[in-house]
């Protein structure tokens, strides 16, 4: 996963109504109603279906940190999935995305002015039509590379042309070193 999908990642689990089940068993009994048989859960997480069961029951209560990390991030991908679906949906038709984010950009402008890349914090609410364009980029398994684009691209209408009155010889806007990147929807 790249920067900008774990961003999305991070701001979909800020959407959950209700916390996922903390426990192992909890997690286990979650996932196994989501994938149907202990023998899914086990091929999921790498174990097998003994492990699994056993886990279920109450017999072993801690699992190795590796598998514990794997069964923490099955139940979080799977957990309230219209609650995701629901907030995507506000922020690809109405409500737009918030990008914070503190990267190096470099742009490409007229003759005449600086296009020296720097680094820059910045806090700026992308109209719906960029989160609709980054949710389909991502389903449709868009590289980060592709995904920061569109950021990039909605930084440079929103941010450095203010919406077509500023920096119109702007031609091309770059989102490079990122050192954080987090999104609200």
């Amino acid at each position: 996963m790249g920067e900008i999908d774990d961003a999305i990642e991070r701001a979909d689990r800020e959407a959950f109504t209700k916390d996922p089940p903390k426990t192992l068993k909890g997690q286990i009994g979650f996932l196994l109603k989501q994938l149907g048989s202990a023998k899914a859960v086990a091929a999921e997480l790498g174990v097998t279906a003994d492990s699994v069961n056993r886990y279920r029951r109450g017999a072993r209560k801690h699992a190795r940190a590796d598998v514990a990390a794997k069964i923490d991030d099955a139940v979080r991908q799977r957990w309230q999935p219209l609650v995701r679906k629901r907030r995507q949906k506000h922020a690809a038709t109405t409500g737009g995305i918030t990008v914070e984010t503190r990267a190096r950009f470099g742009y490409t402008s007229s003759a005449g002015s600086t296009d020296d890349g720097r680094f820059r914090r910045l806090t700026v609410h992308l109209p719906a039509a960029y989160a609709q364009q980054l949710f389909d980029a991502r389903n449709a398994g868009a590289s980060d590379q592709q995904m920061r684009g569109i950021i990039a691209e909605g930084f440079k209408e929103v941010y450095f042309q203010d919406g077509g009155g500023r920096a119109m010889g702007l031609s091309d806007v770059e989102i490079n070193d990122i050192d954080y990147l987090d999104l609200d929807y």
